[in-house]
């Protein structure tokens, strides 16, 4: 049976409007680079002005500053987006707490305050702004949400009790959505990276530590670019029957024992 997908020409995001949020560094910068290049307007999103600047000028994205903790400034980010280019048609949830994440641990030891300030970027706003966009799709008839989580959802990690509960209900959360708006032609997924190799964190990453990190993998250690493969794909009409899904992008770490101890 014939399919209702009609193929685009040129990129693969040709026509869609995108928000990305938490890009001014990192896998955001990278998402919203490969969106532009694949066709779509995109608008990225981060605290921090001077440094959204320069991710703007990198990736050809329009950079609007905004605190995903800040209701008005979510407000601000999507009226943007419907009033330049009357559509929103992508939502990429990328955003961290990275102040909290080093105030992160056992359970015993994380302070409300930390709690609160993972959950609220993390889960309470990327939920919000999926409410503030969601009607611009449903209005088109269309959409796709894709969440960006982590391996540590799934499996538990040391010392990082508030994160990886953040990133589960971020799971959680796409799959409320998918259930909630499937029908109405609305997706949302997940994209669930491994160890990704940080340009700083890992410029020494050498000998032992290297092969280590290495023995995880069955493929090789993945990257930022190949994180926002699988974002595009999902962001893109290629996958508009897929919903609901979270889609590991670890170089197969989480589905088998790279190395065995011993």
């Amino acid at each position: 049976m014939e399919g209702k997908l009609s193929p685009t020409t040129g990129g693969r995001l040709n026509g869609e409007v995108a928000i990305v949020t938490g890009a001014t560094s990192g896998l955001g910068i990278e998402i919203a680079r490969l969106f532009v290049a694949e066709g779509a307007r995109v608008l990225i999103t981060g605290r921090n002005a001077e440094r959204g600047a320069k991710a703007a000028v990198r990736t050809g994205a329009e950079f609007v500053r905004a605190d995903l903790s800040n209701d008005d400034d979510l407000a601000a980010l999507v009226d943007r987006a419907a009033t330049r280019y009357g559509v929103i048609s992508v939502l990429v949830n990328n955003a961290n707490s990275a102040d909290a994440t080093s105030t992160d641990g056992p359970v015993a030891e994380v302070t409300r305050q930390a709690w609160e300030q993972m959950l609220q970027v993390d889960v309470v706003g990327a939920a919000l702004l999926c409410s503030l966009v969601i009607p611009h799709m449903l209005r088109e008839g269309r959409g796709s949400i894709v969440q960006v989580s982590s391996r540590v959802a799934a499996l538990g990690t040391p010392g990082l009790t508030a994160y990886g509960s953040a990133k589960a209900a971020q799971e959680a959360l796409a799959r409320a959505i998918t259930i909630d708006y499937g029908r109405r032609g609305i997706r949302c997924n997940t994209v669930r990276p491994g160890y990704i190799i940080h340009e700083d964190r890992d410029a020494q990453l050498e000998g032992e530590r290297l092969a280590r990190v290495t023995d995880m993998h069955l493929t090789r250690i993945p990257t930022a670019t190949d994180v926002a493969y699988a974002v595009l794909y999902l962001a893109s009409r290629e996958s508009e029957v897929i919903s609901g899904v979270a889609l590991p992008v670890d170089g197969g770490s989480s589905a088998v024992r790279g190395r065995t101890l011993g």
